[in-house]
């Protein structure tokens, strides 16, 4: 097993060649929020041939409440409806036998009944269908609610600001390590199959928040048995237009 390189890291930055992207879509308005938790209790929720991703000897779980906008196949316009609606994801950072460092998803709520039924068959991820709302107003406030259909769950909510105002992630920090991740993994099959997902796209422009105020309700509807450690970070990102590429079985 390999732990992953700096320059393994930043490698994934760029844009696969071998193949052509799946489909194309925008994430908006992206708050991104973490904790510290013992990387033992994470690699027991972990399948076979992923191990927790560290930083400095520390593992993370985050929540990332955000808005999708222009979702579509690569051969297909956008849809108003269909193609622009709200999620929330509960994730972790992992990495495979390789090094290669990616995004383990826990839950990805969303608002959207079709969109939860596409990300669960097309692309083995654990979607959940939630009652979600959000605004934005003109100052670039945004007040953003969230309750998981059919598991009891309270509603809670994420009250924010996002600017256009930032900086990029710098190689070797924290922010790098949380923020630029271009693979994802699932699994199918019962969890006897392991996937992988490219994703591309700029690197986000970020801004840090000192709020320290957060819901962690997300993290009981998955019925995680560990404590959530100390708030780790927390910052916002603009804007960036994604590219998904067709997952592939890790062998």
């Amino acid at each position: 097993m390999i732990t992953p390189s700096l320059d393994q890291r930043e490698s994934m930055r760029k844009r696969p060649k071998a193949s052509s992207p799946v489909m194309s879509q925008t994430w908006d308005d992206l708050l991104f929020v973490h904790w510290e938790v013992d990387a033992q209790d994470l690699q027991k929720t972990l399948p076979s041939g992923l191990y927790v991703d560290t930083f400095g000897g520390k593992a993370y779980l985050g929540l990332v409440p955000f808005f999708m906008r222009k979702i579509r196949p690569s051969w297909f316009p956008s849809i108003p409806y269909v193609s622009n609606f709200l999620e929330c994801n509960v994730r972790t950072y992992v990495h495979d036998e390789d090094g290669n460092p990616g995004v383990w998803f826990y839950s990805l709520d969303t608002n959207r009944w079709l969109a939860y039924k596409i990300g669960r068959m097309a692309f083995s991820l654990p979607y959940f269908w939630a009652k979600m709302k959000a605004k934005k107003n003109s100052d670039g406030e945004i007040s953003y609610n969230l309750r998981r259909r059919f598991c009891g769950a309270e509603d809670i909510s994420f009250n924010y600001s996002c600017t256009n105002i930032g900086q990029e992630a710098v190689r070797g920090t924290l922010d790098f390590f949380l923020l630029e991740r271009y693979l994802l993994f699932a699994s199918r099959k019962l969890g006897k199959e392991l996937l992988s997902c490219r994703v591309h796209h700029q690197p986000y422009i970020f801004s840090e928040i000192n709020e320290n105020d957060w819901p962690i309700a997300p993290f009981q509807w998955n019925g995680f048995e560990f404590k959530v450690g100390e708030l780790a970070h927390v910052c916002t990102a603009s804007r960036v237009n994604v590219e998904i590429f067709k997952p592939e079985s890790i062998k």
